[in-house]
Parts: C-alpha cells; structure tokens; sequence
C-alpha cells in the first residue's frame, strides 16, 4: 500500500525514443521477417523508470541528456508533462538523442539495438550538479544505458548523501568493486545475472547460486527478476522466491523498467524490501500487458483497484 512518501527519487540515467515494429516471429542472425504494425514510443531505461515511479506518486527528479533535436524535444516536453523535476536534463548539440529499434514478438518477447548519442556524454560535471540538489537519504536509480564512469561517480556521490542506490544492470556488463560496494539493492534479471555470475539461471536454486555471487561481490542486497516465476530476493541473512501475477503478456519491452521503478516508490514510502518486491511485480505485471514502454506504465489508481 502506498500512502505517503518519506524521501525523493531520482533516476539518472538514459532517455530514448523507441521504433517499434510488430513481428510474428523474431529474426535469427542474417534472417530477414516480414513486419507488422510499426510505432514509436518515448523510452529508454532511465526516462522508463522515472515514468514508472511519478505515475505511481513519487517525487521524482530526472537527469540525463538528450540531443539538440526534434527527439530531445519531444522527450523533455513527455517527461515534464509526467509531473517530474527536469532540471538537470541537459542537451549537447554534437550528439543525436538516443534511440531504441526494438522487434517484438507474438508473445511479447523482444529484441532491442540501442543507440545511445547524447546518452553516452552525460559526464560528472551533470552529476555533480545534480547531487548539489539531491537531499540526502534519497532513493537514487540507476542503469547501464550511460557510461560506467558516469555511474561509478553517481554511486560515489550517493554515498557521501547516505542516498539508497538501486543499480539495474542492463545491458549487462562486469561491474568493478567500486560499484557493487556501493550498491543498496541490485536488480538483475536472469540473463543480467548469468553474465555477472556464469551461472545460468533458471529456477529457485540456480538464482540463489547466482544471488550469493553477488551478495559476495558487495551488493547490499540483490534481487533477480525470473520472468513469470516471479522474483528471488536475497541478502546476507535470507532468501526468499516472490510471486508474481498470471497475466497474457502483449509486450515485456520495459517490464524491468516498471519493476525498478515501482520497487523505489514502495520503498520512498517507507515499506520494506519483500513489500516492495510484491508492490513492484504486481505493478510490472500491469505493464506486460500494454504495447510500449512509457506508454505502458500503470497509474497509482489503477493498483489500488
């Protein structure tokens, strides 16, 4: 239940447009497939999650950094209408915006090619001024879709704040200690997990194998997202498999996306972490139901019914 907020969230992280395209069945390598439906859609991980979480209430600052073009526009003018703080959105007019081309399946599963632009330039300097804005003990989100240093920065400064990092770690790469020592809770999802660990995960005991690697590395606490299976949450002294709702899935593009977000609403309201793990499939099961990314995003009404 969400009924009042105890700390501010911010999301710093990537802001693209989506190019979608609707396909029975998705490519193998050097295979070409007919189409269907085409749209565009306003995304990227770090703008997602910020949708996600002020749709459902929070206070939510977005930083990140968008080209000098028509895309840059349109996506500040979308995130401002969502009622978030946008101030520490810049622009560099050398760098395109980013853009996702992403193919979609019947059943909702999908490919996606990021390219990042303006993305890829949001540097310390961005981040500094942000933190100078950032009350301390805030929520702060975080995704791979902008530069390591750029992360390894942010995570640094959260700490000076005493600020609750929640690292998403897509697309997934090896994170240096630096990273995993600073990190409240890490999100992956099953394939993220196995890049991180080499273990395949793919049930209960295979994700507490990998989950322990983690905890290990220097997560405080790690969560990975096992599709339907739902949730395996773990930390230092427990684990434990979370349910999540049965639904038709239209389209998982940004399920993640919604998870992380929703997860960092229950917990700026002072909820506990497996609380907030039910909140947050429950809220991502919503969304698999809808076609795009922002666009699916559920509403705070729309839980409580």
């Amino acid at each position: 239940m969400i009924t009042s907020f105890t700390t501010a969230i911010t999301v710093i992280g990537s802001i693209n447009t989506d190019m979608v395209v609707k396909t029975k069945q998705l490519p193998s390598p050097g295979q070409t497939v007919i189409g269907g439906d085409f749209f565009m859609s306003a995304g990227g991980k770090g703008g997602n999650q910020a949708v996600a979480a002020a749709r459902l209430g929070a206070a939510v600052s977005m930083v990140g950094n968008l080209g000098t073009d028509i895309f840059g526009d349109t996506a500040v003018s979308r995130l401002e209408s969502e009622g978030m703080d946008c101030r520490f959105i810049s622009r560099d007019s050398h760098q395109h915006s980013g853009v996702a081309l992403i193919s979609v399946d019947g059943s909702g599963e999908n490919h996606i090619v990021v390219s990042p632009g303006a993305n890829s330039t949001l540097n310390d300097a961005h981040i500094e001024a942000a933190f100078n804005a950032i009350d301390d003990s805030s929520i702060v989100l975080l995704q791979l879709e902008i530069s390591m240093a750029t992360v390894t920065k942010a995570i640094a400064l959260a700490g000076k704040k005493n600020c609750r990092v929640i690292l998403d770690p897509a697309p997934a790469q090896e994170l240096p200690a630096s990273i995993m020592k600073g990190v409240y809770l890490l999100t992956p999802n099953e394939s993220e997990a196995e890049i991180l660990t080499g273990v395949r995960v793919h049930d209960e005991n295979s994700a507490r194998q990998a989950a322990g690697k983690l905890l290990a590395a220097g997560a405080e606490n790690v969560s990975i997202t096992l599709g339907s299976k739902g949730v395996f949450l773990a930390n230092g002294g427990s684990d434990r498999l979370i349910s999540a709702p049965a639904v038709d899935a239209v389209d998982t593009t940004a399920a993640g996306d919604c998870f992380n977000g929703a997860l960092a609403v229950s917990l700026a309201s002072g909820n506990s972490l497996p609380e907030s793990m039910d909140f947050a499939c429950r809220v991502a099961s919503i969304s698999v139901t809808r076609l795009g990314a922002q666009d699916s995003m559920p509403y705070i009404n729309e839980i409580e019914q």
